[in-house]
């Protein structure tokens, strides 16, 4: 398979993943206003679900197919570190003042929750094959699920106790409950696409890996990453032009509570050990950026900064851009 069929594939994947991503903004946006649903909730719960698919798919043929754990791992982590690197882009689409200034403070939760269950990772990656495994599947994979459901019921019972509020209505009642079905439907078609599109990335990613001579690791949390990131940001964009800030939030981070809840699905279904107790020591460092971009979230919605840097972004999104290229370049140059 030569280097440019590979790379136009790519490229397709991309393009069915982006279109689709930004059909699945407008039919959320809908299903949102006929059910009362806040934007954030819509984000956090049911975007951030369907547009990690390319992730949960390219991930389970990683593992069981291509037997790339480290494909696997990066796929998920840079992912996650894609998302928050595209809130400094949600930032800079902000003319008016910094998005911390707006968004709700919901997402602090998924944020919060998103540094606990990094931070099982961090230290199921440290351990290695010296982390506590029942049979073939880590430890870590029941506590990620469960943390996730928590997540999502403790994101849900915030929306509840303050709804009606203008900070989080994002999503007024009115539309009728009929106009959800065709509404379903071009949901479900366009989560067909995602879906189908992530299905062939690993096989993409691994040749692409051979070809160029880059390590799996390289490969998976930098190219791959992007590439089924592509709903996020499409859904995103959509989300901005449709003027819910807290449904791109909530989508963005929503999607890496689902990516980490990934890690398990992919131990499920790997062979021989314990998913991340065979990937690569590297991730450890892609997982720790992702716990201080978090955190730099956290700090921006607590702080709700004024100023910007070059007058385009907050301090908060700057220093979510530099912790991104840090995490890359460690990632190029010692990657296995």
């Amino acid at each position: 398979m030569s280097l440019v069929w590979l790379i136009l594939q790519f490229l397709l994947c991309g393009l069915l993943i982006g279109r689709a991503g930004f059909a699945l903004s407008r039919s959320a946006d809908r299903i949102a206003q006929a059910t009362g649903l806040t934007g954030g909730w819509v984000g956090l719960a049911l975007l951030a679900t369907v547009t990690s698919l390319p992730e949960l798919a390219s991930g389970i043929t990683a593992v069981a197919v291509v037997q790339a754990p480290n494909l696997a791992v990066g796929n998920v982590l840079g992912a996650c570190v894609f998302n928050l690197l595209f809130l400094a882009v949600v930032d800079a689409l902000q003319r008016q003042q910094p998005m911390y200034r707006r968004a709700s403070d919901v997402h602090l939760l998924s944020a919060a929750f998103g540094i606990v269950m990094l931070g099982f990772v961090v230290l199921s990656l440290a351990l290695g094959s010296r982390a506590p495994a029942l049979l073939n599947l880590g430890l870590y994979s029941p506590v990620l699920l469960a943390l996730y459901l928590l997540a999502l019921r403790s994101g849900f019972r915030h929306e509840q106790a303050h709804a009606g509020t203008p900070q989080t209505a994002a999503a007024q009642p009115g539309t009728p409950l009929l106009a959800l079905r065709p509404e379903l439907l071009r949901f479900g078609l366009a989560a067909a696409v995602v879906l189908g599109a992530g299905i062939w990335l690993p096989h993409l990613a691994d040749r692409l890996a051979l070809e160029m001579g880059w390590n799996r690791s390289f490969v998976g949390t930098l190219f791959m990453a992007f590439v089924t990131t592509l709903p996020e940001m499409a859904v995103t964009l959509g989300a901005l032009r449709l003027g819910a800030l807290d449904m791109a939030i909530g989508n963005l981070l929503g999607s890496n509570l689902f990516n980490l809840c990934i890690l398990a699905v992919d131990d499920l279904f790997y062979r021989g050990a314990p998913l991340l107790a065979a990937a690569s020591p590297v991730h450890i460092g892609s997982a720790a950026a992702a716990i201080v971009m978090s955190g730099l979230v956290m700090v921006g919605l607590l702080m709700r900064p004024h100023g910007r840097v070059l007058r385009m972004v907050s301090w908060i999104s700057a220093g979510l851009v530099a912790t991104y290229v840090i995490n890359a370049a460690m990632v190029f140059i010692h990657g296995g």
